[in-house]
């Protein structure tokens, strides 16, 4: 790394509107299928885990939501990873309170 590269963490939360359960069920599924996977060294197989993934539509869209779009096109910055999950539930604040940015100006 040279002195002006900063490694930064960028928080985000979507909200979506699931319109078909069972196309996001069936692409996790797909991409499931075509991941290399050893499965001898996980706890359960391919077809044990595709049918979690048909069970649990967080889980599958968690599992195919690409975030490291969220930096496309911004000149200077590398998506390096991050962590994406699901929850069918009302939104939280991860943040608390105290912690929300104000609004940006516009």
């Amino acid at each position: 790394m040279n002195e002006q590269t900063v490694t930064m963490q960028v928080y985000c939360r979507l909200e979506v509107l699931v319109t078909d359960p069972a196309a996001v069920s069936a692409l996790a599924v797909r991409e499931l299928r075509a991941a290399d996977i050893d499965w001898s060294t996980e706890e359960d197989d391919l077809e044990s885990a595709v049918e979690e993934l048909r069970a649990d539509l967080a889980s599958s869209l968690a599992g195919v939501a690409d975030i490291s779009g969220l930096v496309d096109g911004i000149p200077g910055v590398e998506f390096r990873g991050g962590l994406c999950w699901a929850e069918q539930a009302p939104p939280r604040d991860p943040f608390g309170q105290r912690d929300k940015p104000a609004p940006a100006a516009g």
